[in-house]
């Protein structure tokens, strides 16, 4: 039995290869897994399961063909694709995770995150962060004309280009203590997580005992898995984006 992990894949029109390698990797590793994480910002925008575009069909067509073969999808929200909902999920075949959510990975429990919330040195964005997933927002944002949030999901890109432009590599990246703080609080020694871009295992210690932080891998360049099976370590891989 064997369990995949991947976040941060950003698709989105203007990258075909990102879609293409996606579908290849669907075909060529999930096939016949027991079950696949997306661990958030798995498109590079959604402003609603209403819009339908043919890179979101094909991607849902393509998940419940691996779902109707057995393998159970969870998909998490990220800070890109918050909007997704259980409409796009109910097409898809996958079932929506909550952040933070603690699964059983093989007898290990294990706390899954998209990972943004971990990054709290970036005040001005927790507070971006806190107001965008307010249930009140939400339904604000998704009671507007389909073409007004177009444009506000273009808007909100740019500002955010420039604004993490300015801003130091250490704010942008996870609070170290808040890290252990969330490992603790759900009594957890092994976290996995995305957003960062920084693919990496870290080895640390909470709850007075060893403990692992698992953080994925982008698509930009290159495909990031994390691969976990019954008795066996957890592995990240890669391969260059090129190849598939």
């Amino acid at each position: 039995m064997t369990t995949l992990f991947i976040s941060d894949l950003h698709l989105e029109e203007s990258r075909p290869d990102i879609t293409g390698a996606f579908l290849t990797f669907l075909r060529d590793k999930a096939l016949g897994v027991e079950r696949l994480y997306i661990l958030g910002d798995f498109f590079e925008a959604w402003i609603g399961d209403d819009e339908r575009t043919p890179l979101q069909e094909q991607v849902a067509a393509a998940l419940r063909e691996v779902r109707d073969t057995g393998t159970d999808i969870y998909l998490m929200h990220g800070n890109r694709d918050f909007l997704i909902g259980e409409d796009f999920c109910a097409r898809a075949g996958a079932t929506l995770l909550d952040d933070p959510t603690v699964v059983d990975l093989y007898g290990t429990p294990a706390l899954l995150m998209h990972g943004d919330s971990l990054c709290t040195a970036d005040v001005e964005y927790q507070k971006f962060r806190a107001n965008m997933r307010n249930p009140q927002t939400v339904k604000m944002l998704l009671s507007r004309p389909l073409k007004d949030r177009q444009l506000m999901a273009r808007q909100l890109r740019e500002i955010s280009m420039a604004k993490n432009q300015g801003k130091a590599e250490t704010i942008m990246d996870v609070t170290p203590e808040e890290v252990v703080k969330e490992l603790e609080a759900h009594n957890v020694q092994l976290m996995i997580h995305g957003h960062t871009h920084r693919p990496a295992i870290h080895e640390l210690e909470a709850n007075g005992k060893p403990a692992r932080r698992v953080v994925l891998g982008d698509w930009h360049e290159n495909v990031w898995w994390l691969e976990a099976s019954a008795g066996q370590p957890v592995a990240l891989k890669h391969q260059p984006l090129a190849d598939f």
